[in-house]
Formats: C-alpha cells, sequence, structure tokens
C-alpha cells in the first residue's frame, strides 16, 4: 500500500537509508492519536453538513506544527513581550525571520523526520518553513488518509451551501516514532464560523447626509460617516510612507471584482486599490471580502493594501505565510473564529499563539474580529436540556492578539456609541488574564454598574476580549459595493478592518518620524486608554437575559471603546 516519495539524488546513500527506515517505521502499527479532547464532527450541533468521504485523488494541503522544546519557546514570548512594551529598552527592536529560527532552534532533523513521513506516504509537495515550525503538506486525500490512519471527508456550510471544505470526519493519528515532534495536523478537526446571511442585506436609519453618490448608501455608515465619528485625516492630507502597509486575510470563495471596489471608490470618493493579491483573485463578488478591502481602504487609502486568500479555511496556514516572510504587510485584519470549546484543541490554540508570538515579535499587529453571535458563541449559551454557559471565542480569547467588538449609534445621529448587543465579547476559558489587563479587568469586575452575570456562566481568572471596538452592529450596517449593487452589511467583521486602518495610519506618522511600526499593540492600547472613546451603554447577551455590559472604561462587550485618532496619534508618537 505504501506509496513511492519524490527522492533527492543528491543525498546518496544516506539519505536512502534514512528514508527507508523512515518508511518502515512511519507504517508499523504502534501510532499515538493527536488532539485526542476534540469531539468529532456532529451533524445535529455543527453549521456544517457532511457530504460524505472526498475524491481519493483530490488535492488537499495541511499545516503540520513541529515541536519547539519549551524553553526556546519561553525565551520566544519573553522577547515578544520586551519587544512589544512601550517604554521598554528593546520596544520596536523586532527580530527578523531568520533571527527568529535561532530563537526557537528546532533541529532539522527533527523537521525532516516528519517531512520524511509526508513524502513517504505519498505527498506531492512537501514545504518546511523557514523556522522549521512549520510544514506545509499537499497530497491527495488517499495518501492523507493513509498518513492521518483517518478518513478525509467533504463538509458543506448549511447555510452558505457554495462553501465546501475537506476534513476529517473521525480522529487522527501518527506512528509513534514521529508523534512526539508534532504537536497536531491543522485543520483537520477544525471547522471555521462564517458570516451569518442575517448580517447582509441590511437598510439603515442614520439621518447623516450621505457623503457617497449612491443614493442606497443613505441612511448607512460610509467612509465619512467613520472619518467624522472617529476623528479621521481627511484622504487629501494623507500621504504614503515608504515601508508602510496592511493586509485582510480572506478565506474560501471570498474574492473581489474589481468593478465593485471601483464603484464604490468612485462613489465614496475613497482611492480604493489592491496593491498585492497573495493566494489568487477571481473576478467574484465577495460580500466579505469586498466588505474588509472597501472600508480598511475607506479609512487609511494612503496605505498599500495586500489581500492574503486562503482556500480552505487555514488559520495556521496563513499565519505560517505571514511569518515566514520578512516583508509581509505591517497590519493584519482577519474576521475568523470558532467557539473555544467547537472543535478548537488546547494543541490548536497553542500552536495559533506560537505564530501570533512571532508575528509580534517581527513587528506585525494581528487584529481579529470579536464574533457576531454575542457571548453565546456558535453553540449558543445552552438551555433546557444543556447547561447554560457562555462560548468565548477563539482566536479572541488570545492573550496575543488584538480583538475588536461591535458598536452601534445611541441615537440615529453620529455621536456617542452603544454595545452591540451580538458583538462578542467576555472571558476566555482557556487562557489566564495577561499582565497588560490585570488591572483593567479587575476594575471592571469590581465595579457595580458592571452587574456581572452569575459566576455559573463564565470563567472569572480568563482573559477579557475584546481589547477594543468599533461600529459594526445591525442597527449601523455600513454601506458595500458588492455584485453590482451597494447594500448594507454588518458584524464585527465591519469593525475590524477599521480599527486595523487606523493603526496602519499610525503606524505610517512612526515610520515617517524614524520610529518603529507599533507591533503587537495591546501593551499600547492598555497603557492609553483615554486614546479611545469610551463606550458607556449596551451589553453582549445575544437576545438572551444575561450578557456583558459596556460601562465606564474597559468592559467585556467593547473594550476600551472606538478610535479617537487624535488622541491615539498624540499617545503613539510619544515613545
Amino acid at each position: 500500500h505504501a506509496r513511492q516519495g519524490r527522492f533527492d539524488p543528491s543525498g546518496g546513500m544516506a539519505f536512502l537509508l534514512l528514508a527507508f527506515t523512515a518508511t518502515a517505521a512511519a507504517f508499523t502499527p504502534h501510532r499515538v492519536v493527536k488532539e485526542a479532547g476534540i469531539p468529532t464532527h456532529n451533524q445535529a450541533t455543527s453549521s456544517w453538513d457532511n457530504l460524505g468521504p472526498a475524491p481519493k485523488t483530490e488535492l488537499m494541503t495541511l499545516t503540520t506544527a513541529i515541536r519547539v522544546d519549551q524553553k526556546n519557546r519561553d525565551a520566544l514570548e519573553r522577547i515578544f513581550w520586551e519587544v512589544s512594551e512601550p517604554g521598554h529598552e528593546k520596544y520596536g527592536k523586532f527580530l527578523k525571520v531568520s533571527e527568529i529560527t535561532e530563537v526557537l532552534g528546532v533541529p532539522e532533523a527533527r523537521a525532516e523526520k516528519v517531512r520524511l513521513h509526508f513524502a513517504m506516504a505519498g505527498a506531492t509537495k512537501t514545504i518546511v518553513a523557514p523556522n522549521r515550525d512549520m510544514i506545509t503538506v499537499t497530497l491527495p486525500v488517499e495518501a492523507a488518509e493513509f498518513a492521518l490512519n483517518t478518513s478525509i471527508h467533504a463538509f458543506r456550510h448549511k447555510e452558505h451551501k457554495q462553501v465546501r471544505i475537506l476534513r476529517a470526519s473521525q480522529g487522527y493519528s501518527l506512528p509513534e516514532h514521529i508523534a512526539d515532534d508534532v504537536v497536531m495536523v491543522g485543520e483537520l478537526l477544525q471547522f471555521p464560523r462564517l458570516r451569518s446571511k442575517e448580517l447582509s442585506n441590511l437598510k439603515g436609519s442614520g439621518d447623516w447626509p450621505n457623503a457617497c453618490d449612491a443614493a442606497a448608501c443613505s441612511g448607512l455608515v460610509t467612509p465619512d460617516v467613520l472619518k467624522q465619528r472617529y476623528k479621521l485625516p481627511d484622504p487629501s492630507s494623507q500621504s504614503s510612507v515608504d515601508g508602510n502597509s496592511m493586509a485582510v486575510a480572506e478565506f474560501q470563495g471570498q474574492y473581489y471584482r474589481d468593478t465593485d471596489i471601483g464603484s464604490f471608490a468612485k462613489s465614496c470618493h475613497r482611492d480604493v486599490t489592491v496593491d498585492v493579491v497573495v493566494g489568487g483573485n477571481r473576478q467574484r463578488a465577495g460580500v466579505e471580502a469586498e466588505l474588509d478591502i472597501e472600508y480598511i481602504k475607506g479609512v487609511a487609502p494612503s496605505v498599500p493594501l495586500t489581500v492574503i486568500y486562503n482556500n480552505q479555511f487555514s488559520l495556521l496556514d496563513w499565519a505560517n505565510s505571514i511569518v515566514s516572510n520578512d516583508s509581509s504587510p505591517l497590519v493584519h485584519s482577519v474576521s475568523y473564529g470558532n467557539d473555544e470549546a467547537q472543535q478548537t484543541s488546547a494543541e490548536y490554540m497553542f500552536t495559533c499563539n506560537t505564530a501570533f508570538m512571532k508575528a509580534g515579535t517581527m513587528g506585525r499587529s494581528i487584529l481579529f474580529a470579536s464574533g457576531d453571535q454575542g457571548v453565546c458563541g456558535r453553540e449558543g449559551c445552552g438551555g433546557m436540556f444543556k447547561k447554560r454557559t457562555f462560548n468565548p471565542d477563539f482566536p479572541g480569547g488570545s492573550p496575543y492578539i488584538t480583538v475588536v467588538g461591535g458598536t452601534n449609534f445611541e441615537g440615529s445621529s453620529i455621536g456617542a456609541e452603544s454595545a452591540w448587543n451580538n458583538g462578542g465579547g467576555g472571558f476566555s476559558n482557556t487562557f489566564d488574564i495577561p499582565a497588560y489587563q490585570t488591572s483593567a479587568v479587575q476594575a471592571y469586575k469590581q465595579n457595580p454598574d458592571a452587574q456581572l452575570p452569575p459566576q455559573y456562566l463564565w470563567n472569572n481568572t480568563g482573559r477579557g476580549y475584546p481589547d477594543v471596538a468599533a461600529l459594526g452592529g445591525q442597527k449601523t450596517p455600513y454601506c458595500v459595493a458588492t455584485s453590482g449593487r451597494f447594500a448594507g452589511v454588518a458584524g464585527t467583521s465591519a469593525s475590524c478592518p477599521v480599527v486595523a486602518g487606523v493603526f496602519a495610519l499610525l503606524n505610517g506618522l512612526r515610520l515617517a518620524a524614524g520610529k518603529s511600526p507599533m507591533g503587537f499593540l495591546n501593551p499600547f492600547i492598555y497603557k492609553n486608554p483615554s486614546a479611545f472613546q469610551d463606550v458607556k451603554s449596551g451589553r453582549n447577551d445575544a437576545g438572551t437575559s444575561y450578557g456583558f455590559t459596556a460601562i465606564e472604561g474597559w468592559d467585556a462587550a467593547t473594550g476600551f471603546g472606538t478610535p479617537d485618532y487624535e488622541a491615539m496619534k498624540a499617545a503613539a508618537m510619544q515613545f
């Protein structure tokens, strides 16, 4: 049953002997189950339908995480905090990819042993990342099933029926001789959460003037609404700065049409152009991609934009592409997530966090949307036949990224904001409170105005999120040009690119002044709460009895609030 791998003849007899040894060991019956704690796909509770076994010859790409010795990972984390802390002597002294490779110290032999296992099983391509802690493997389904002792099925999203992914329908295992060297193979068991269609084709209710030429934008949030509320610089006053850059991450099917973004640019008077595409675009309208592109550029038209595509919804593959490239963009907006409890293993979160730390150590700012199901998450808060509990988001609960929540305007005009009741927020069940937010979280819990929900619903010792917020609720949908027309779109996937664009502008100011980019943003955010417009009303209860209330100061519905560009600019230029 074994398949012949592709050999490099330059390796001589030593390579052939190693390959033979690996082949013999690879197919021994002694195997170790990986990510054992994850339940298999449940058709009744999942938002994905199992279509049955995938075609045996269909190619799939897997990202395999190689073990990093704990002492070396600890060293990476120490550097991550040092270069991210404003005021620290090493702030802004970011590392290059080669320097991170030295810190991680993954032996070449360890990565090669794992790579050979997949090559021997029939992989058509195996790429070891520069840091040697990730291997990207492309192989037919039949070879994947053989290498991992599993069954690969096709799955289709129940609401977005055009979206199809390949995942394992059961657990997977690796041979004993390499199992200890592999943290996990992703994303075999992870199922992404997709935007609800209820967040599209919405009508606006705002009474502000429509600054876009398209009549359909009346009452909807436009770039000019954001400019006024968040005190953004006029596009004509923005100038391009050498070295500045930003990116949005897009997943399967989320392409953009040049005619759509061109229509938005013309109507709303912004320069909306995509400078670089990684992974290829098709001239097909994807509302998520077009929302991201139109509004990150609506905020920061002067900053070059990269669109990074990943077809199989692999967060690890996306992260690997960023941290393997010294020239990757400085700011990244990502609208991707799932509940911590839903097919999200400790190994998966651990691996993502390592990648996030590498990104921050390289000076990259990573921002994630907090989610659109309030405190309940994709699984819901439970009820009659299931224990009631909140379901925090991942990556939202990660301490190593910046998480953006959602708001509405309190009234029908541009002014004070209120927490969106469906904006993701809460406390991680997996990660402890990081040092940068200890005092902010403590103050929130001690404030009687918080009216905290019953303790059995949430984890009192977990990392609180979001960190900041922006407009994104269903009361204040954004005017998006998509599929040849203008329509209202809501969600924290609108909030996230807006905040990312603001930080991209700040990076430009710092770079122009000879300073470093900002890198991991949270130490800056928590040192400068007055740089944000506090949100003091609303609750993210998702229509249920309990949620987290927005109050003065940091809260688990809107973080420190929404951008105040003028105040953020003053704070960012002080160090």
